[in-house]
C-alpha cells in the first residue's frame, strides 16, 4: 500500500502579496469606471440599448450585490444624455365628450407654456368681453334691437287686443304666457264668478272664445317667431361683440402654436365654447351677499375660477428643463404609481372630479426614455405586472382606474385618452425570476428580447485585481474617508476570493465587499490610523463573523460536553465522521456529524434512516441509490446481494439533503460488511458514482475548518486531517491558522479521486484490485466484503430451503 498523497500548505490558499502590486496606498491609483468581471452581460446590455425596436426590454438577471442596477443606471444614463429630450404632454377638457379629456403633445418646453397662454388667454376672455359688453356702443345696438321688437310686439299685441275685445274677451299677459278673460257688462269675469254665470251667457262666452282663438292664433304664432328673431338677432350680436374682442387674442396664441393641429382644433372649440356662454363673464356684480350664503359660504356660489376650469391645461409631463432621455428608477411600483391615477374630491357626501385632477406617473414621465424597476418589486405589489406588460404589448399609456378594473366603481369616471408609449425597460432581479415569469407569461419573451446575465464570480487575473483596487478607491472618493494602503487591498482580494470559494476565482457581489470597506473605515477611525491595513481588514472579517456565530458556539459547546458525540482518535466499526454546512443566509459554517452503518442479512438492501423518518431530501435519496449501484456492479455480478442495511446521520433531527456524504456513507458500509474499524481522526466529504469515482461537492473550505476547529480545540495530535475529493482542490482557501497547522504537520488534507484511495487511508489495509475470476484478494478490504456477502447470500438460500 502507496503513502497516502496530501497537499502542500502552499496548496491550500492562493495568497495576494503587496511587492506583486505596483502602488502602496490607493491614493496613487484612479478611481473604478464601470463594472467589473461581466464582459458577457456588459455587451448584452449595450446591445439591448442600441436596438430601438418594439420588445427589445432587458432583463438583468444575476445575484443581488453584482452591480446590476448601479451599472444599468451609470450606462443608461450616459446614453439617455445623448438622445432627444421627448415631448411635454397635458391634458384638456373635451368639448365634445367631457369624460374623455383629450390629449395633447408638444416639442420640450412648449407645453409649460402653453399652459402659460391659455391661462392668460383666459384673464383676456373676462377683461375684454366685460370691457366689450359693458361699451356704450354695445348698449346702443342692443336697446335699437330691442326697442325695435318691442314696437312690433306692442302693435300685436294692440291687434290682438281689438280682436279679442270685438267678442267681449279681455287680453292679460303673464309670465306663464297670454291669456284672455271674457268681458260681461264691462266688468273682466275671473274664474269664482264664472261659476255663478247663467247657462246662456257660458255657452255664449265658450262660443266667443273658439272664434277668438281662431282669429288670435295667427297672431300668438306671429309673437313667437319674434321672439325667436329677437334672440337670434340679440345672439348674433352678442357673438359678434364677443369675437371681436377676442377673436384677434385667439388668433395670437393659434398662430404660435400652428404647427399642432390638435391644438388649433382645441383652441377653436375654446373659442367657440366662450362665445356660447358669454353671460358667464360679463355677469352683474352683485351688491351684497345673500344672508345665508354669507353664513354658510358652501350654499353660495362657486368662486369665479369654477367658470373657467375647462380652458385650464393641465400639464403632467413637463420637459422644459431636461437634457437628454427621461431616466426613472423605482423600488414602488404600485399601480397607480405607474399609470398615474385620477383623483376625487369630497361635496357633500358625492366624490367628484375633473381633468385637472389627473396624476402622471412614472410611465408618464420615463416615456420617451427609460424605466428601471426590480422584479420582485414588480411582482409583490398587485397589478403592477398587468400594467407593465400592457404599456410594453399597447405602447401606449392607458389610465384605467384600478378600482374600475376591480370592479369597485362608486364615483364618477375619467376616461383620459391614452398617450403613445416609447418606453425602454430594463427589469433586474435574480434568474429565479426570470424564468418564473417566463413559464407563466406566454409572451413574456416577446417583451423581453435580450437578457444580460451577471455572472457571481470572475477569473482571478492580474487586470481583475488590479480593478478591485480602484473599486476600493472608488468608494474611498464616495464615501469621503481614509485611504487603504496595499495590504489591505490584498487582504481584500483573499477575501474576495475565499467569497468566491474559488483559488482562480474572485467574488463579483461587490456589496459585500463594500460591507467589508465601510466596517474597516471604522475600525481605523477607532484606533486613530492614518490608513486602512490588513489588520483592519482581519479584524473587520473577525468580528462580523463574531456577531453571526451564536448558533456556531451552541453546536461547538455541545460537541465539547460530548452531548453531540463525534470522535477525533481512535478507530471505529461501522461509524465515520462525516462533514455538512450550515448555511445561516450571511454566514455559513461547517458541523462535523457522525455516520453509522449496520449490515445484516436479508433482502431489503441499503435503508435509509432519514428517507425513513421524512428527514432526507431527494439529493440525498439519490446518493443512497448509487451506492447500492457501486455495490451490484463491484460485488454481486455472479451471486445475488442478500443484504440488509441501515444508514443514519446520528442525532440529526432537522433532515439532511446533498450527496456529498454519499462515498462517506459508502465507506460506513464496507467498514460494517468487512468488519474493519475506521480512523476516527479523519472526517470524510465526496460524493460517489456508481463506478466508484469520487465527485466533487461544495462547501469544501467550511467543512474543513469545521472539522478542524473540533480537533483543535480538543487539541491536535499530528494525524488528524479530512478526505476530499482531488476535483475540490482549485476551491480551498482556508483560514491562516489551517494553512499553519498543516505547515507544521498538525493537520492534513488528503485528495482522493477514487474510491479505493479513501479505503485505504481510512482502514489501513489494500483496498484490493478484481483479479480475472472475479475475485478480491482474501486480505483486501474488498475481499472481506465479498466474502461477507457471499456469507450472507447462502445463509438466505439456507434460510429459504
Amino acid at each position: 500500500m502507496e503513502k497516502p498523497f496530501e497537499l502542500a500548505y502552499t496548496e491550500l490558499k492562493k495568497g495576494c502579496f503587496p511587492e506583486e502590486l505596483s502602488f502602496r496606498t490607493t491614493a496613487e491609483i484612479k478611481p473604478l469606471e464601470g463594472v467589473i468581471g461581466q464582459e458577457r452581460a456588459v455587451k448584452a446590455f449595450d446591445f439591448g440599448l442600441a436596438v430601438k425596436m418594439k420588445g427589445y426590454n432587458i432583463y438583468m438577471a444575476g445575484p443581488s450585490g453584482t452591480g446590476k442596477t448601479t451599472y444599468a443606471r451609470n450606462s443608461t444614463e450616459k446614453l439617455a444624455q445623448t438622445e432627444p429630450v421627448p415631448y411635454d404632454w397635458c391634458y384638456v377638457y373635451n368639448f365634445q365628450n367631457p369624460r374623455s379629456p383629450l390629449a395633447l403633445c408638444f416639442e420640450p418646453g412648449q407645453g409649460k407654456q402653453f399652459k402659460e397662454d391659455m391661462a392668460e388667454l383666459v384673464q383676456l376672455f373676462k377683461t375684454e368681453l366685460q370691457k366689450a359688453f359693458r361699451a356704450e356702443d354695445y348698449e346702443t345696438q342692443k336697446n335699437t334691437l330691442e326697442h325695435s321688437f318691442d314696437e312690433k310686439r306692442d302693435a300685436l299685441m294692440a291687434e290682438m287686443s281689438a280682436v279679442a275685445e270685438q267678442y267681449s274677451f279681455q287680453v292679460k299677459t303673464t309670465n306663464a304666457g297670454v291669456f284672455f278673460m271674457p268681458v260681461v257688462e264691462g266688468k273682466a269675469v275671473g274664474e269664482d264668478e264664472y261659476d255663478d254665470l247663467s247657462e246662456d251667457v257660458k255657452n255664449k262666452i265658450e262660443k266667443n272664445s273658439q272664434m277668438v282663438q281662431e282669429k288670435a292664433g295667427s297672431i300668438m304664432r306671429e309673437l313667437r317667431d319674434m321672439d325667436k328673431e329677437s334672440k337670434r338677432q340679440t345672439d348674433q350680436l352678442d357673438y359678434k361683440t364677443g369675437m371681436f374682442a377676442i377673436g384677434h387674442h385667439v388668433n395670437a396664441v393659434q398662430e404660435k402654436y400652428q404647427e399642432y393641429e390638435r391644438v388649433i382644433s382645441y383652441i377653436n372649440a375654446v373659442q367657440e365654447d366662450v362665445l356660447e356662454n358669454i353671460s358667464q363673464f360679463v355677469e352683474e356684480e352683485e351688491d351684497g351677499e345673500d344672508s345665508l350664503a354669507s353664513l354658510l359660504p358652501m350654499l353660495g356660489k362657486k368662486p369665479a375660477e369654477d367658470v373657467t376650469l375647462k380652458y385650464k391645461v393641465n400639464l403632467i409631463v413637463d420637459h422644459s428643463d431636461s437634457k437628454g432621455a427621461p431616466i426613472v428608477v423605482t423600488f414602488n411600483p404600485t399601480y397607480n404609481n405607474l399609470v398615474g391615477e385620477v383623483e376625487y374630491d369630497s361635496e357633500f357626501g358625492n366624490l367628484t372630479t375633473d381633468f385637472m385632477k389627473i396624476k402622471g406617473g412614472l410611465f408618464h414621465k420615463a416615456n420617451g426614455g427609460y424605466l428601471l424597476v426590480q422584479a420582485q418589486d414588480i411582482l409583490s405589489t398587485p397589478q403592477a405586472w398587468e400594467a407593465l406588460r400592457r404599456v410594453m404589448k399597447t405602447r401606449e399609456i392607458n389610465m384605467d382606474s384600478i378600482r374600475e378594473q376591480l370592479g369597485a366603481v362608486v364615483a364618477p369616471t375619467l376616461k383620459p385618452e391614452p398617450i403613445p408609449a416609447n418606453i425602454k425597460v430594463i427589469m433586474i432581479g435574480s434568474s429565479y425570476y426570470y424564468e418564473l415569469l417566463n413559464e407563466y407569461d406566454e409572451e413574456f419573451d416577446k417583451f423581453f428580447k435580450i437578457r444580460a446575465d451577471f455572472d457571481y464570480e470572475m477569473p482571478r487575473t492580474d487586470e481583475n485585481i488590479r480593478k478591485i483596487a480602484q473599486f476600493i478607491k472608488r468608494f474611498v472618493d464616495r464615501e469621503g474617508c481614509m485611504e487603504f494602503d496595499v495590504s489591505a487591498v490584498c487582504a481584500i482580494v483573499e477575501y474576495s476570493s475565499r467569497t468566491a470559494e474559488r483559488q482562480d476565482k474572485l467574488s463579483t457581489r461587490f456589496n459585500h465587499l463594500a460591507e467589508i470597506l465601510c466596517e474597516a473605515v471604522t475600525w481605523a477611525k477607532l484606533e486613530g490610523a492614518e490608513l486602512v491595513t490588513a489588520a483592519h481588514i482581519q479584524k473587520t472579517i473577525y468580528e462580523k463573523e463574531q456577531r453571526m456565530k451564536l448558533y456556531e458556539e451552541k453546536l461547538d459547546e455541545m460537541l465539547e460536553e460530548n452531548v453531540i458525540m463525534i470522535d477525533t482518535e481512535g478507530a471505529e466499526i461501522g461509524q465515520i465522521n462525516g462533514l455538512a454546512v450550515l448555511d445561516m443566509g450571511n454566514y455559513a459554517f461547517g458541523n462535523p456529524s457522525r455516520i453509522t452503518a449496520t449490515t445484516y442479512v436479508g433482502k431489503s438492501g441499503i435503508v435509509n434512516i432519514e428517507k425513513e423518518a421524512r428527514l432526507s431530501g431527494q439529493t440525498h435519496d439519490k446518493g443512497v441509490q448509487i451506492i447500492t449501484g457501486f455495490l451490484g456492479q463491484t460485488y454481486a455480478q455472479n451471486f445475488p446481494l442478500s443484504l440488509s442495511c441501515r444508514v443514519c446521520f446520528e442525532q440529526n433531527y432537522n433532515g439532511i439533503d446533498g450527496d456529498s456524504a454519499s462515498s462517506t456513507e459508502l465507506y460506513c458500509i464496507l467498514s460494517s460488511l468487512a468488519e474493519l474499524p475506521i480512523r476516527q481522526d479523519l472526517a470524510v466529504t465526496g460524493s460517489v458514482n456508481q463506478k466508484g469515482e469520487i465527485q466533487a461537492i461544495g462547501g469544501v473550505t467550511h467543512k474543513i475548518e469545521g472539522f478542524f476547529d473540533l480537533c483543535r480545540k480538543r487539541g491536535l495530535t499530528g494525524t488528524q486531517g479530512v478526505i476530499i475529493p482531488v476535483s475540490n482542490v482549485k476551491d480551498l482557501v482556508l483560514k491562516d491558522e489551517v494553512v499553519q497547522a498543516v505547515k507544521d504537520g498538525l493537520f492534513h488534507i488528503y485528495p482522493i479521486s477514487k474510491i479505493d484511495e479513501g479505503i485505504e487511508l481510512l482502514m489501513g489495509l489494500s483496498a484490493g484490485k478484481k483479479n480475472k475470476t472475479g475475485n478480491f484478494p482474501a486480505n483486501s478490504v474488498h475481499g472481506r466484503v465479498m466474502k461477507k456477502l457471499k456469507a450472507f447470500d447462502k445463509r438466505a438460500q439456507g434460510e429459504e430451503e
